[in-house]
């Protein structure tokens, strides 16, 4: 029987690459629907990878490390698609599991606003199925949401290097990209040869000219630009907002640490051999007050108070204990007076 760790280290890399071997051909479609996912799935026959584990705690461990693993795409930095297809993943790998009763998808708390904004998303887009598909892993009650996403064990050694695919990385400058100096060349070369063709094929509609979509094209790029600075400034004020609130309580923590620290410092904690002093204070002739440490008297047990009250008692007059043995006179004695009762 092989350990979790072992089939981690057998199984991680390899699931890896059919995973985005999979959500390459999904991203190839240029598609969000659910039915050119599956028709993906059933082509690389992808629930045949729970065929090759023999045991059953073999099984366990492989359909845990597949879960954690196509639960990696469903999360940022990936794009839409990605991520939306990751989704997919994870229902599908947890329907055709082969084991019972069925591993559930571990989600950190920490992830499960990005989970909520991807599905939000889908559906201000419209795409029905990604919000369905969603639905029916929450009424299967298929997600285990905890602390962290993976269990923290002694010394564990169950952890990889998830580097992320540049190809399934979400771009986040595209306008910047489409508003770049090359691109506004081009489309100003394009209008410009349009308009030459347009005055040479009909001279009466020379007059008629398009949209400039050169300037046009950088205005919005401007306008988007503005839009997403003044969103960041946004965020920023308020991560600093909070940083500050959490400065300030810190501080006032920090405040009252000390003023306790220092309290509590002056306070000197008195040995044993001096529990029982007190301090006596006694005037000298010359009128001035030494304070003397004195040693404190230790009151009366109970029986010097009884004495002192009835009187001590008389000494006890000394009885001879009886022993078991006895002298050798003695038994002589014994056996003599033995014999008088005896005559008698």
């Amino acid at each position: 029987m092989m350990s979790r760790k072992k089939v981690c280290e057998k199984y991680w890399a390899p699931f890896k690459s059919d995973c985005e071997e999979l959500l390459g051909r999904f991203q190839q479609t240029e598609s969000v629907r659910y039915e050119e996912f599956c028709a993906i799935w059933r082509e690389m026959d992808f629930s045949s990878v729970f065929f090759g584990c023999p045991s059953i705690h073999e099984k366990r461990c492989f359909t845990q490390l597949a879960l954690t693993v196509a639960y990696r795409y469903v999360l940022p930095p990936y794009s839409f698609q990605i991520r939306v297809g990751g989704l997919y993943v994870i229902y599908g790998l947890y329907n055709t599991q082969l084991i019972w009763p069925k591993e559930k998808i571990r989600v950190a708390l920490k992830d499960w606003y990005d989970v909520q904004k991807l599905i939000n998303d889908a559906k201000g887009c419209q795409h029905l199925d990604v919000v369905y598909i969603f639905k029916r892993l929450l009424s299967s009650k298929a997600f285990c949401f905890t602390a962290m996403p993976q269990k923290l064990t002694f010394e564990s050694s169950e952890r990889f290097q998830y580097n992320v695919n540049e190809e399934f990385r979400d771009r986040r400058n595209r306008v910047a990209e489409l508003s770049s100096i090359e691109m506004l060349e081009e489309i100003a070369n394009v209008h410009g040869h349009y308009e030459r063709l347009k005055k040479s094929s009909v001279p009466t509609l020379s007059g008629v000219t398009l949209l400039n979509l050169t300037h046009s094209l950088q205005k919005c790029a401007s306008e988007y630009q503005q839009w997403q600075d003044k969103i960041t400034a946004e965020k920023d004020k308020n991560s600093k907002k909070g940083a500050t609130q959490k400065s300030e309580c810190f501080s006032r923590a920090d405040m009252l640490a000390s003023i306790k620290s220092k309290s509590y410092g002056h306070v000197v904690k008195a040995t044993k051999s001096r529990h029982h002093r007190q301090v006596e204070m006694v005037t000298s002739d010359s009128g001035t007050d030494q304070v003397l440490f004195g040693q404190k008297k230790k009151p009366p047990s109970l029986r010097t108070r009884t004495w002192q009250n009835f009187g001590k008692p008389s000494e006890p007059e000394k009885i001879q204990q009886w022993l078991l043995s006895v002298m050798e006179k003695d038994k002589t004695a014994l056996k003599r007076r033995d014999i008088r009762r005896f005559k008698w």
